[in-house]
């Protein structure tokens, strides 16, 4: 059974920073691209930024270019996102999600695994 729990969430000041970590579990981690998605109330779910399976290529939104970074480490079987300069539009449910194929997919329908989310709100 496979499992995608992200932690890290919360209430953060505008400016400020918050560290999303996604734990995988039941599946071969090292064989799946990895992505964070967002979504506001209201709003289309959005790919956040991407990692390739060995983590030597990502992908960001234009959103959040030059603020988000993320990493994964295979040995512990985790993906994060650090978030840096945050601002209200950053405020959605962050979901972890995992995609079997060898190429980042930008779309969120080529996602096979979704975790449950983590709410991040950025007001002061």
């Amino acid at each position: 059974q496979v499992q995608l729990v992200e932690s890290g969430g919360g209430l953060v000041q505008p400016g400020g920073s918050l560290r999303l970590s996604c734990a995988a579990s039941g599946l071969t981690f090292s064989n799946y691209c990895m992505g964070w998605f967002r979504q506001a109330p209201g709003k289309e779910r959005e790919l956040v930024a991407a990692i390739n399976r060995i983590g030597s290529t990502t992908y960001y939104g234009d959103a959040v270019k030059g603020r988000f970074t993320i990493s994964r480490d295979n040995a512990k079987n985790t993906v994060n996102l650090q978030m840096n300069s945050l601002k209200p539009e950053d405020t959605a449910v962050y979901y972890c999600a995992a995609d079997r194929r060898s190429i980042i997919a930008t779309m969120a329908r080529f996602y096979d695994y979704w975790g449950q989310g983590t709410q991040v709100t950025v007001s002061s």
